[in-house]
């Protein structure tokens, strides 16, 4: 007899009650005789709905019994708030526990009722659609998501009713006791204390949780102690800890505010992250000087030796990345130091034509290949635009504190070079500004070429209005506040150098404030910083320069050692042969579009030292890195493109030394050669 649609309702009702609610002892013959029913084997019709009625009566009485509870917890309740001899307190414990059982009950008729909608459900789908089967999936992690959140905050409710039970006890035994002195002046700290954490407390659980967007998910809590692995489930949760989150996607978590903020943490992972990258830093960095090569990429390999290819002991790979930023803008500070606007005048032209004229150079030819090998024609320009941007940190370290002076009109190679690259970081904003466009390009979500244009004479509009809006803030400030600024530094840091580093660290960051705020980069706003601080003379250039260049030193340290944490010598190995030739030809076309692009605009007496500029320029930019991770979540590029990206970068900076060297030895003069270390 094929059963209909209620009876089969029915039957999986009863089967839920009575394997959730009937006594353990029941458990296994109900199961087994549930199967054969199901199956049809050893019970008569009769049997059948015999036992169906009497589930049926079990899960009906359990309905109506948890009705008369719930009738009798709401007179429980009104009883106890209209009781005079209970303290506020103790009212406030017995209603809260009330509450709490009246939701326990409801949650668990819920909860089976749930369960036959899902069997149903699962049973009405169709078993070979794999889109249905993840659909009916994704409801499920839903459910168990929303779930999950009540059932926390259960909890969360019990633990304040457990402290609504503390404080009513307290009381009592405060009315049946006389205090002294002491204890009353230890109550009236702990009853301000109360009042501080509910005031600092942000809520940000409940305050996030129903927000669009934000997504409920499984995570595992990790202790990284033996100790703590050991201790009771009491000891973890009130521990001062920063114990590591997993969530299924692998990615790792770390504390950034706790709850009570009244007790002082430290995120030991990233102590012991620092000091081992520094630690080890020292005999890279002495290798490299051994062998002739920058100590910059002694602190890569450190960074190669510690990351996830190789000994994978960091931890918080996203602080230490985070801290190797400030690298960077006291690395472009300095530069903007050593590189005044009045050197900056004497080559404007060139460094303003030099860069345009290559990266659109670069670009043509990525059109070319990408129509040769068919790829999309967003993936071809970013990738152009991307490889078209050289490496100023690594530039300022060849430069190392000053090169030749001009004679005889000829222009100094080290100005050329340095203004070309701080075109290039101004256009580095620009690509960053105009990544929305090629999302969108490469989504084709544009309806018609008008439009498109409409929006590509927009976006530059807005990006010459932020340049426009840069270099008058730059002149407002080199006018009216640079000098008396610096006086009031100099006078107030006499005897105490850390107001003045203080000082300069306040204006870098406030400059860096200011470009990002104009949607310019952050790192052009500290070259202007520097250069700002350099239109002011020799003297404070020098002054300042000896105070800021230890900490560049250090943080460029970490740094480069964070560069090395994205570094993968398993897959250089695994494709050498092609990204051998990628770097090769990257770094031969970088040259050579450098060389033709400046004989048509240095002057005959300076040809010279096109050379050297362009083996300056021969390398590709670290901040790839950034364009490339934000293309790859952006959908812009495939994951083995960014890859191969960052293999090329990489390359590219280890071959650039090497360049640089023979373009010094072959084109300057001996006294007048400088390659920092």
């Amino acid at each position: 007899m094929k059963p209909t649609m209620p009876t089969n309702i029915l039957w999986i009702l009863a089967l839920q009650v009575s394997y959730h609610l009937v006594h353990t002892a029941e458990h296994d013959g109900v199961a087994q005789h549930a199967i054969k029913l199901h199956r049809g084997k050893g019970a008569t019709v009769s049997q059948r709905k015999e036992w169906l009625l009497n589930n049926c009566r079990k899960l009906s009485g359990l309905l109506h019994q948890k009705n008369v509870v719930l009738n009798k917890l709401n007179n429980a309740i009104k009883a106890v708030e209209k009781d005079p001899g209970l303290s506020s307190e103790e009212k406030l414990f017995q209603v809260h526990t009330f509450e709490i059982f009246q939701k326990e009950l409801n949650e668990s008729e819920n909860s089976v009722f749930q369960a036959v909608h899902g069997l149903r459900r699962a049973l009405q789908g169709d078993y070979k659609d794999v889109v249905n089967m993840k659909e009916s999936s994704r409801q499920r992690l839903e459910a168990l998501r929303e779930a999950a959140i009540k059932e926390e905050k259960e909890y969360v409710e019990l633990l304040a009713a457990e402290k609504h039970q503390v404080e009513a006890l307290k009381n009592m035994q405060h009315q049946n006791k006389s205090l002294s002195m002491l204890d009353e002046i230890l109550e009236d700290v702990r009853k301000a204390a109360d009042r501080l954490e509910e005031e600092i407390e942000d809520h940000a659980f409940d305050d996030n949780k129903s927000i669009r967007g934000v997504n409920v998910e499984a995570v595992l809590r990790v202790e990284e102690d033996e100790v703590k692995r050991n201790t009771s489930q009491r000891q973890v949760e009130d521990d001062l800890g920063l114990s590591m989150l997993i969530d299924s996607q692998n990615n790792q978590y770390i504390l950034t505010k706790p709850r009570d903020s009244t007790i002082p943490r430290a995120d030991h992972h990233f102590i012991k992250d620092i000091v081992t990258i520094v630690m080890l830093s020292l005999p890279c960095g002495w290798v490299c000087t051994m062998i002739g090569l920058p100590t910059m990429f002694g602190y890569i390999v450190c960074g190669v030796l510690m990351g996830p290819s190789g000994l994978n002991s960091i931890k918080s790979i996203v602080q230490v990345e985070t801290l190797g930023e400030f690298g960077v803008f006291f690395t472009l500070f300095v530069v903007g130091l050593e590189f005044s606007p009045e050197r900056l005048r004497k080559v404007w032209k060139i460094a303003l034509q030099g860069p345009c004229y290559m990266t659109v150079l670069m670009i043509a030819f990525g059109l070319l290949w990408g129509h040769l090998l068919r790829i999309r024609l967003t993936q071809s320009v970013f990738i152009s635009a991307c490889l078209s941007l050289s490496s100023t940190p690594l530039v300022s370290r060849f430069l190392g504190g000053g090169s030749r002076g001009d004679k005889d009109g000829e222009i100094d190679y080290s100005s050329v070079l340095l203004g070309m690259l701080v075109m290039q970081d101004v256009q580095l904003s620009l690509f960053i500004a105009v990544m929305p466009m090629l999302i969108q390009a490469s989504g084709n979500t544009y309806s018609s070429i008008f439009l498109e244009i409409l929006r590509i004479l927009s976006l530059t509009g807005q990006i010459l209005f932020s340049l426009v809006a840069t270099f008058l803030v730059c002149v407002i400030m080199k006018t009216y506040l640079i000098g008396p600024y610096y006086r009031k530094l100099h006078t107030e840091s006499k005897g105490n150098k850390e107001i003045l580093v203080m000082g300069v660290s306040a204006f870098i960051f406030l400059m860096l404030t200011l470009t990002e705020l104009l949607d310019v980069s952050m790192e052009l706003g500290c070259f202007l910083a520097g250069a700002l601080i350099s239109s002011q003379g020799h003297m404070i250039t020098e002054e300042i320069m000896s105070v800021i260049e230890p900490i560049r030193d250090f943080l460029a340290i970490i740094f480069f050692a964070s560069i090395g944490l994205h570094v993968f010598p398993t897959f250089v190995v695994y494709e050498l042969t092609i990204l051998l030739f990628l770097t090769l030809f990257v770094v031969i076309l970088k040259f050579v579009l450098a060389v033709l692009v400046l004989s048509l605009i240095l002057p005959k007496n300076s040809q010279y030292i096109k050379w050297i500029v362009s083996a300056g320029l021969a390398q590709v930019s670290e901040f790839s890195f950034v364009l490339g991770s934000r293309a790859r979540r952006s959908g812009i590029i495939s994951r083995e493109v960014y890859l191969l990206i960052l293999s090329v970068t990489t390359l590219s900076l280890l071959l650039a030394p090497a360049l640089w060297r023979v373009a010094i030895t072959k084109c300057v003069p001996r006294p007048e050669r400088r390659l920092s270390t």
